[in-house]
């Protein structure tokens, strides 16, 4: 089994392996994630790991811009997550290398990652000034007939974009080529959908890439059967997706 210790960084989405992840980070415990990773060496990776929330805040409920001031301040890495912060999170998540680490005057960060490998959390470590956490690698395990459900995937996601576009009354810009490597197809796809992040975190730690094309395939049909009957929406209610405050 192989091992990683690695900053942590929870977030109130998902993020999956060959995606990019643009972040705006303010909050101290953040900062001093990123000042950590500007030390590692220009040849090596800035990684660190990204997990989905499943019960708490991405950000704490006392910093700038929250509704309730009063409260009382919530302060340290654990912020918004509980006691036991394993709780809070669900259990597989992806890392990132943060290609971009842009220290703004106010001592804020604009930081561009990319998705690179899904790691099972196994302990997270609450002592420093952020988290972090043992994780465990996971094999991008092919499973049967990826190649022909990966065809079949692309031909539901064109027709959902199409779908999608006409329920907008406007075209949507996808690009000249989709690929057609399966694991890049089913992570694209999983990222592309307008799915909830419980399911988005289902399909990010399917036991293989098979098994994520099928569910993919299920969720397709049922998607463009249901933009099919909708009337004509404006954009904004179809493109709602989380933006990280950090």
């Amino acid at each position: 089994m192989t091992t990683v210790r690695l900053p942590l960084f929870p977030l109130n989405s998902v993020l999956f392996p060959g995606l990019v992840l643009p972040l705006n980070i303010f909050e101290e415990r953040y900062r001093a994630m990123m000042r950590t990773l500007l030390k590692t060496p220009e040849d090596e990776p800035r990684r660190f790991a990204v997990v989905a929330i499943r019960d708490g805040h991405e950000v704490a409920t006392t910093a700038p811009g929250m509704p309730d001031p009063t409260a009382v301040p919530e302060r340290g890495p654990t912020a918004g997550f509980g006691p036991d912060p394993v709780r809070a999170f669900h259990g597989v998540g992806c890392i990132a290398d943060a290609a971009t680490i842009r220290e703004r005057a106010d001592g804020s960060f604009e930081v561009l990652a990319t998705g690179t490998t899904r790691v099972r959390l196994l302990s997270v470590d609450t002592s420093g000034p952020y988290l972090t956490a043992e994780l465990e690698e996971l094999p991008e395990e092919p499973g049967d007939e990826a190649g022909a459900l990966a065809e079949g995937v692309l031909r539901s996601f064109r027709q959902y974009q199409k779908r999608l576009a006409g329920a907008r009354e406007r075209s949507l810009s996808t690009g000249a080529e989709l690929p057609d490597e399966p694991s890049v197809v089913s992570y694209l796809v999983a990222a592309a959908m307008m799915l909830d992040v419980p399911t988005k975190q289902r399909l990010l730690q399917a036991p293989d890439i098979s098994s994520r094309l099928r569910d993919e395939l299920k969720l397709l049909r049922a998607e463009t059967a249901i933009i099919r009957h909708l009337p004509s929406l404006p954009a904004s209610e179809l493109t709602r997706s989380p933006t990280s405050l950090n």
